[in-house]
């Protein structure tokens, strides 16, 4: 694992040792510190969007969908239950499988991998509600945090490994890219590109090792984020805004989809959309790179990447509580 692991990063360009540990510690430290100062904002805490979506398809038995990871997974940002990630992804769920969706959000603010293992017992503490598929958005408070890199993947693929063995299907929204946020200027914001990259390939390798599904938010927290950042970025600059979130949201609900066998041709190849079978650390280091790329499938050393057609969300509706909505503590 560990040599994958090592590939993984060579392919997503390698060479961070060259600058030395003591740079590399001096300049994460700046990202936490742009972290904490930009712009003086503070992004708002949702309500907790946990409830039923989709109830026009009763009496269809709901999917269980429960979403872990941090402020990201949250919706942190937003004001508005139904303008989160969770939120957004079950009533487009909802829509697809014209079923009901039950969604739990066990996510965390602050969080970093370490925190799935709590969050993956929160997910399976009822054996007879085992989630049927489970998004995980975790790894920019890694990153800020100097987190080792083997550190977090290990977490994350035991996490990955326990929610497979209980027998939910799960999708890893793969660390943004945090080369993209407006306080962080070169040589910094090179640095922080090519960390987030190499964790995401990182976490690409472990969680379809696992028998996951990943999509890369790296290139979506690029690209778009930099050419419209007061769009796509909230009050504090740093998390996204409503229109960011739906964006992540477009490209993690086809392969959401694919996990339930709900997307059709979910496997069929499209050589034109440049799709096909990469031995996993090349296939990850790509995925890295471009916005919305699945990694899913492994065969031995070999994975499926796919550029999946994104799927305009449905209007987000009320979900109907299972329990009071309460605010999230900021972190």
């Amino acid at each position: 694992m560990a040599r994958r692991i090592a590939a993984g990063a060579a392919y997503g360009g390698g060479g961070i040792g060259l600058l030395g540990a003591a740079a590399v510690g001096l300049l994460l430290a700046e990202v936490q510190l742009a972290k904490r100062s930009v712009s003086g904002g503070t992004a708002p805490m949702p309500p907790a969007p946990d409830g039923m979506y989709g109830a026009v398809y009763a009496p269809e038995a709901p999917a269980r969908f429960v979403v872990l990871g941090d402020s990201t997974a949250v919706g942190q940002g937003v004001r508005r239950s139904g303008q989160t990630p969770g939120a957004l992804l079950a009533s487009g769920l909802a829509a697809v499988a014209e079923r009901p969706v039950e969604l739990r959000v066990v996510a965390e603010c602050g969080a970093r991998s370490d925190d799935l293992a709590r969050q993956v017992s929160l997910a399976l503490q009822d054996p007879a509600r085992v989630p049927d598929v489970c998004v995980i958005m975790i790894g920019a408070n890694d990153v800020t945090h100097r987190v080792p890199p083997t550190e977090s993947v290990r977490c994350l693929a035991a996490a990955v490994r326990r929610l497979r063995t209980a027998g939910a299907e799960v999708v890893v929204g793969t660390c943004p890219d945090l080369g993209t946020i407006e306080p962080v200027y070169q040589p910094l914001r090179f640095l922080a590109r090519r960390v987030s990259r190499q964790l995401a390939a990182a976490q690409t390798i472990v969680a379809v090792g696992q028998g996951g599904r990943t999509v890369s938010l790296g290139d979506l927290l690029g690209p778009e984020f930099a050419a419209n950042p007061r769009e796509l970025f909230g009050p504090d600059n740093y998390h996204p805004s409503t229109e960011g979130y739906a964006t992540a949201a477009m490209a993690v609900l086809p392969t959401l989809c694919a996990a339930l066998g709900l997307w059709p041709d979910a496997d069929r190849l499209e050589m034109d959309r440049h799709e096909g079978m990469l031995p996993v650390a090349e296939a990850a280091a790509e995925a890295a790179r471009e916005a919305g790329t699945e990694v899913t499938g492994a065969r031995g050393p070999w994975v499926l990447l796919k550029h999946r057609r994104r799927r305009r969300l449905p209007p987000p509706v009320a979900a109907e509580p299972t329990a009071a909505a309460e605010v999230r503590p900021g972190g």
